[in-house]
């Protein structure tokens, strides 16, 4: 089953021709169901009906009852899954599943399980299960949307199919989950343009840039005409909006964007690539669930790890495609961060030199700027 909605007119066959659009707008539609706790089936080897424990209400998980062949098991990554099972995991496992009995399909229930700044209040002991095919790609769709990776899955009933079709709930291949990080930038298209004068660099116009099929925008800030330059200052700025715009003391980040455009405005040139990617790529909200779990006396990075994602989970190649959209592939990289340098190499990006972007502790992020040095490698000396 390859097309992107079960029932009505669309079918296979019968959508547009670029096939990158289309994954990623299937990708899209599939996570903002997931985000308004409607199921979703995940179409692969073994395909499974998907629900999110943070979103899911009655009527979604009546839905996704009647569509699952077993009881569902909960996908977690496993050090969330440790946490809940009390106990160390084996490793290797990239998803660890739970047996959920009757009494932990409790809404509530479920919400405490995905969400550890939450308390535990667990009327029986959840059980290792064996992990379904699809599993790594459940929790990409999870991430995609900005959720918790705490998603409830079964395997489709013999009836799944035609349930699905009458409830018109979407389908997504696990395929397009894998390749969504490529197919993102490769459907990066430049939208609009503007100048837009800036304190520190008033010779300064901003380019916004979409993935088509997406809703997401990431915007270049571009100093003077950088692309005379032989290799003109570049920064990668994910978008911080409780640093950037709200000066949070928390962080470094509206010192270091702020920071940035007025060097390159110094300099005469530069670019700035504004990248919808906040808190390491993990959102908003959940960058909220982090702080709290940092006041509870985790650091930056294993609070990412306690919610179920990755240390860093950015995607870098959408800041070198916007950089060939520009005409840039020689640059200077002002950063500390030496997996920024790596990950543009990777890329295809030739980064001529690194600039140092340092900023003294403000007395609240002291700890925070620590653990940038020591546990990230970040170059703060």
């Amino acid at each position: 089953m390859k097309h992107a909605r079960v029932h009505g007119a669309v079918r296979t066959g019968r959508v547009a021709s670029d096939p990158t659009i289309m994954s990623l707008r299937t990708v899209h539609r599939a996570a903002a169901d997931l985000r308004r706790g409607t199921p979703v089936l995940l179409t692969g080897d073994k395909p499974l009906v998907l629900l999110a424990a943070e979103t899911a209400g009655p009527r979604g998980l009546a839905e996704f009852g009647s569509l699952a062949a077993e009881p569902p098991v909960l996908l977690l990554a496993p050090i969330r899954a440790a946490a809940v099972l009390h106990r160390p995991v084996e490793p290797g496992h990239p998803v660890m599943a739970l047996a959920l009995g009757g009494d932990l399909l409790a809404l509530e229930t479920l919400r405490s399980l995905a969400d550890p700044t939450l308390e535990q209040f667990l009327p029986s002991q959840p059980e290792p299960a064996e992990a379904p095919v699809l599993a790594a790609s459940a929790l990409i769709l999870a991430k995609l949307g900005r959720l918790l990776p705490a998603v409830l899955a079964a395997p489709l009933g013999p009836d799944g199919i035609a349930e699905a079709e009458r409830l018109g709930l979407l389908s997504v291949p696990a395929v397009d989950l894998d390749a969504y990080p490529a197919a993102a930038a490769a459907g990066l298209r430049r939208i609009a343009s503007a100048d837009v004068p800036l304190e520190g660099a008033p010779n300064s116009h901003i380019v916004a840039f979409r993935s088509e099929g997406a809703a997401i925008e990431h915007l270049a800030i571009v100093v003077g005409q950088p692309e005379t330059v032989e290799a003109p200052l570049v920064r990668i700025h994910s978008e911080c909006f409780t640093g950037d715009l709200l000066g949070s003391l928390r962080c470094d980040c509206g010192a270091q964007l702020r920071g940035a455009i007025e060097r390159m405005g110094q300099e005469g040139a530069g670019v700035l690539l504004y990248l919808a990617q906040e808190g390491r790529n993990i959102g908003l909200v959940n960058k909220l669930r982090a702080y709290t779990l940092q006041d509870r006396g985790l650091d930056t990075l294993d609070a990412n790890r306690a919610l179920g994602w990755g240390a860093d989970e950015r995607n870098f190649l959408i800041a070198a495609t916007m950089l060939d959209m520009l005409g840039l592939h020689h640059v200077r990289l002002l950063t500390n961060n030496p997996d920024k340098i790596a990950a543009l190499i990777a890329c295809g990006v030739d980064v001529v030199g690194r600039e140092s972007h340092l900023f003294a502790p403000n007395g609240v992020n002291d700890h925070y700027l620590a653990t940038k040095a020591e546990r990230f490698g970040h170059l703060l000396d």
